[in-house]
C-alpha cells in the first residue's frame, strides 16, 4: 500500500488546503444550457412579461355603420356612420407601467428562484460523487489490502503456519470489502443519473475526487445575512411584488377618472346631403370600481406581511445553516490534525504478516482507522453541502 496517496488524497481537500481544482462549474455551466426546466422557465418568463404588457394596452377601436329606408316612395334613405377610439385617462397609463416594471421584476426574480433551485441540486449532487469518489479510493485501498492480507494467509494456511479460522477472519474482511465497494459504485451511478437528467439528458462524465475551495466561512453572521437577505432570489421576489401591489394601489385610486372616447361621425342621405362631426364622450366609472381600492389595499397589506414573513424565515435558517457549518468546520479540522499523523496501515499490515499482533488487534485497529477515515470523509461533505447551501444566494 502506498501510504502517501492515501494521505494526498484524503487530507489535500482540508480546510487548511484550499488549492484544489474541480470542474463543478463545469458542470452548472453545462445545466444552465441543457436543462429542460429551465429552458421551459425561459419560456414562461417570457410569456408572462408579454402578458403583462397586454394589460396596458389601449381597447381595440371600434367602427360601426347604420342604414335606413323610408317607408314611403320619395322618402330616400339615410345613414350612420361612427368611428371611435375610447381610453382611459392618461395619467393611468403612467402608473400602469409603472406597476408592470415592478411585475416584470418579480417575474425575474421568480426565475431566479428555479435557477438557484436546479443549480443547489446540481452542486450537492457533485459534493456527493467527490465523496464517493474518494470513498471509493479509500474502500479499494482495503480492498487491495484485505486481498493481499488474504492470499498470505491462504499461503500459510498450506504450510501449517496458520488455522482455518484466523483464514476465515481474513476471508470475510476482504468479502466485506468486495460488498461495501460495490455498493458504494452503485450510488455513484445512481448520482450520475441524477446529474444527467438534470443535464437534459447527456450524460456526465464526473471523476473529480478533491472539493473545490468552500467559500470563506462567514465569522460575523449579521453582516453576512444582510448580504445574504439582499441577494436573495427568494427576497427580490417579495420586494417586487411589494412594489407591484404598492403601484396596484395607485392605479386603483386612479381609476375613479373617468374614461374618455373619441371618434367621428357622418350621417350621409339620399339627394347628397351628409353632415360630419366629431364624437366625444365619458364614462363615470361609478360601478365598475367598487371596492377595486379596498381590494388593493389589502393585496398591499398581504405583500408587506408576507415580506416580512420571509425575512424571518429565511434569517432563522440563514443562522441554523451557519451554526451547523461551524461546528463541522471544528470537527474536519480535528479529524484532519488527528489523521494526517496516524496512518498505520502499512505498519498494521507488516505486523500480522510477521506474527508481532494478533488477528484481533489486527482487526480492531483497521476497523478504527478504516470507520476514522470514512468519519472524515462525511464530515467534509456535510461540511461542504451546508457551506453550499448557506452561500446558494451566489449561484
Amino acid at each position: 500500500m502506498k501510504k502517501s496517496i492515501i494521505i494526498y488524497l484524503l487530507l489535500a481537500n482540508s480546510l487548511i488546503t484550499a488549492y484544489a481544482q474541480s470542474n463543478v462549474d463545469g458542470v452548472l455551466q453545462s445545466i444552465l444550457e441543457h436543462n429542460k426546466e429551465l429552458k421551459a422557465g425561459c419560456s414562461q418568463l417570457e410569456a408572462q412579461k408579454l402578458q403583462a404588457r397586454t394589460e396596458n394596452n389601449l381597447p381595440n377601436p371600434e367602427v360601426s355603420y347604420v342604414h335606413q329606408w323610408g317607408n314611403k316612395e320619395g322618402m330616400g334613405f339615410t345613414g350612420e356612420l361612427v368611428a371611435s377610439q375610447s381610453f382611459d385617462f392618461p395619467t393611468l397609463y403612467a402608473q400602469r407601467n409603472k406597476r408592470i416594471k415592478a411585475q416584470n421584476r418579480g417575474f425575474d426574480a421568480q426565475f431566479a428562484i428555479l435557477r438557484q433551485q436546479i443549480l443547489l441540486q446540481a452542486k450537492l449532487v457533485c459534493l456527493d460523487l467527490i465523496y464517493l469518489n474518494q470513498l471509493r479510493s479509500l474502500q479499494r485501498d482495503r480492498l487491495h489490502n484485505a486481498d493481499v492480507l488474504s492470499r498470505f494467509y491462504a499461503s500459510q494456511l498450506e504450510k501449517g503456519a496458520t488455522n482455518a479460522i484466523e483464514t476465515n477472519k481474513v476471508d470475510l474482511e476482504l468479502l466485506n470489502a468486495r460488498n461495501e465497494a460495490r455498493q458504494t459504485e452503485t450510488a455513484i451511478k445512481g448520482k450520475l443519473e441524477e446529474l444527467k437528467a438534470l443535464n437534459g439528458g447527456i450524460g456526465i462524465t464526473f471523476t473529480d475526487s478533491i472539493y473545490q475551495s468552500a467559500c470563506e466561512y462567514p465569522e460575523d453572521f449579521s453582516a453576512f445575512c444582510l448580504q445574504a437577505l439582499e441577494s436573495s432570489p427568494e427576497m427580490q421576489y417579495l420586494r417586487n411584488n411589494q412594489a407591484a401591489a404598492a403601484r396596484q394601489l395607485t392605479v386603483s385610486k386612479q381609476q375613479w377618472l373617468p374614461n374618455l372616447t373619441v371618434g367621428y361621425r357622418m350621417n350621409p342621405s339620399s339627394g347628397g346631403v351628409r353632415y360630419n362631426g366629431v364624437l366625444v364622450g365619458i364614462s363615470i366609472p361609478i360601478f365598475a370600481n367598487r371596492n377595486k381600492v379596498k381590494q388593493a389595499k389589502a393585496e398591499q397589506f398581504y405583500a408587506e406581511t408576507r415580506l416580512d414573513s420571509q425575512s424571518d424565515s429565511e434569517t432563522a435558517q440563514l443562522k441554523n445553516l451557519w451554526m451547523k457549518a461551524g461546528e463541522l468546520r471544528k470537527s474536519v479540522q480535528e479529524y484532519s490534525s488527528v489523521l494526517t499523523q496516524q496512518n498505520n496501515m502499512a505498519l498494521l499490515n507488516k505486523a500480522i504478516q510477521a506474527g508481532q499482533i494478533s488477528m484481533v488487534e489486527y482487526f480492531v485497529n483497521i476497523s478504527t482507522f478504516y470507520q476514522s477515515m470514512q468519519n472524515y470523509l462525511q464530515l467534509q461533505n456535510e461540511y461542504q453541502k451546508t457551506m453550499a447551501e448557506l452561500h446558494r444566494f451566489q449561484l
